[in-house]
């Protein structure tokens, strides 16, 4: 372990890395640098990959609003390789097998320092994944490869180092949260105003109609066709989508205001008494992120494996993972069409769901079941147990009133109400994200999910600054409590 140790901060002299401010910004100042993160990032999600064309379909299309990635573009990877890198060091620590002391700056700064080196091993290895994998192509040449991978781990290695920078006090918030929230953001927007045209129809009979849902709608009715609006083909919005998209929003606003309050005291000062809240959606929307994190995985490498042994559906082993097709005319790839990953992959509109109601029903379960499990998890690995929440309470020097200031009395008090409420706001999220995927919620449940809590974090960080412009001491005060 110490030779590792010593390997990591050898290597760590030689990352990339952007160093704190000397003193801390303005907020108006750290507003500018959040946004030009942000607008770099939409550039590079709008700038095409040298030497490749768009793929006719997307496979990984499901992980496009958790990842904020963009096919086809610089910004193919997204935050995928930074949020894989952190899951692995953090179910790592969670499980003891990397032994790191916090508390300790050179055990904080070490274990920063694992987390960017496997990023970066991360990135390199999915840029592979995709050039190997023939999601460009099976025919690429040698050099057009390594310029694609090229592209790749550059541009994600930039990802990085933006959410680096706005986390190290140049900007506010965490880069990767305010990417997805400016990936959904747009996502809906499209949905809903994008003007363009579609052929819904077939080459011999085409039916072209505007994309977005009030531009269709405004079509709809003067053509005095509101019947089509209600349910559109395939993954087009519709007024289903639109009424769950409002739905989804406001449940997700009230579910956040839903707590059990446990009373305290000071052990410290006398006389001072409060709560301690402990939100439905006690974990909040981190359970949706692993999940979908997993999703994408065994999505992405059951295609690489279908791509690279099994392209024709020969072997009946390899079918039940996952099956696919290619047009032999165009070379476009249509996967999966079959298997257990095709039955895991989400329908994203109530029309496919109907006309495959097992796959519809497989997802809901798949989905529900894993953010359950990952609920419980992320419990135990992220510090919000039962115990850990009580030693966090006597070191604040708080108890709970009518209880022994132990460990294990104030344990047991949170324990009737800690793991019952994780199980419920596991099975409540899990629902509301693949149910709005069944039915259309623009910008996709799960984007939806990660949206609401993203905005609230940030009404929180901006309240928080706020406070500490006016009156620093209160700002103090809430920020320990």
């Amino acid at each position: 372990m110490s030779s590792l140790s010593s390997f990591i901060r050898n290597v760590s002299s030689i990352l990339p890395e952007v160093p704190k401010p000397q003193r801390k910004l303005s907020l108006t100042m750290r507003l500018v640098w959040t946004a030009l993160a942000l607008a770099i990032y939409l550039v590079m999600a709008e700038i095409p990959l040298y030497g490749v064309g768009k793929p006719s379909t997307d496979p990984l299309a499901y992980s496009r609003i958790i990842f904020a990635s963009s096919q086809g573009t610089l910004m193919e990877l997204g935050i995928g390789p930074i949020v894989t890198a952190g899951l692995i060091t953090q179910l790592l620590k969670g499980a003891d097998i990397i032994k790191l002391d916090f508390k300790k700056p050179e055990d904080r700064a070490l274990f920063t320092a694992f987390t960017k080196l496997l990023t970066i091993i991360v990135i390199l290895i999915e840029a592979l994944g995709y050039v190997i994998g023939g999601i460009y192509g099976r025919n690429l040449s040698f050099m057009a490869m390594s310029i694609i991978v090229i592209q790749l781990f550059s541009a994600s290695v930039m990802v990085m180092l933006f959410d680096e920078l706005v986390q190290k006090g140049w900007g506010l918030g965490s880069g990767i949260s305010l990417f997805i929230m400016a990936g959904v953001a747009q996502r809906i927007v499209w949905d809903l105003f994008n003007p363009l045209t579609v052929n819904v129809g077939t080459e011999q009979f085409p039916k072209i109609e505007p994309f977005g849902f009030f531009p269709f709608l405004i079509d709809a009715l003067l053509r005095g066709s509101f019947n089509e609006v209600i349910i559109r083909p395939g993954a087009l919005p519709s007024l289903i989508g639109f009424i769950m998209t409002i739905v989804v929003i406001l449940l997700l606003i009230y579910a956040e205001g839903v707590r059990v309050e446990v009373p305290i005291t000071s052990s410290k000062y006398k006389g001072f008494s409060g709560v301690y809240p402990i939100k439905l959606l006690y974990v909040s929307v981190v359970p949706v992120i692993l999940t979908s994190v997993l999703l994408t995985n065994i999505i992405f490498f059951s295609q690489f494996i279908w791509s690279n042994y099994n392209i024709d559906n020969t072997n009946p082993w390899l079918n039940w993972i996952g099956v696919g097709t290619v047009d032999r005319l165009t070379g476009s790839v249509t996967y999966p069409t079959g298997g257990f990953v095709y039955y895991i992959n989400p329908p994203h509109s109530l029309s496919v769901a109907m006309a495959d109601p097992l796959r519809a029903i497989s997802y809901v379960i798949f989905m529900v079941t894993l953010v359950v499990i990952f609920s419980k998890l992320w419990v135990e690995i992220g510090g919000l147990a039962p115990k850990e929440v009580a030693k966090s309470l006597i070191d604040s020097e708080v108890q709970v009133p009518g209880f022994r200031r132990a460990e294990a009395s104030i344990g047991a008090v949170l324990a009737k109400y800690i793991p019952p409420i994780t199980i419920l706001g596991g099975l409540i999220i899990g629902l509301l994200a693949s149910l709005s995927d069944l039915l259309g919620v623009f910008g996709s449940g799960t984007g939806i999910l990660l949206m609401i809590g993203i905005i609230m974090q940030y009404y929180q960080i901006l309240v928080k600054e706020q406070l500490e412009t006016i009156s620093p001491r209160l700002a103090g005060i809430l920020g320990r409590k």
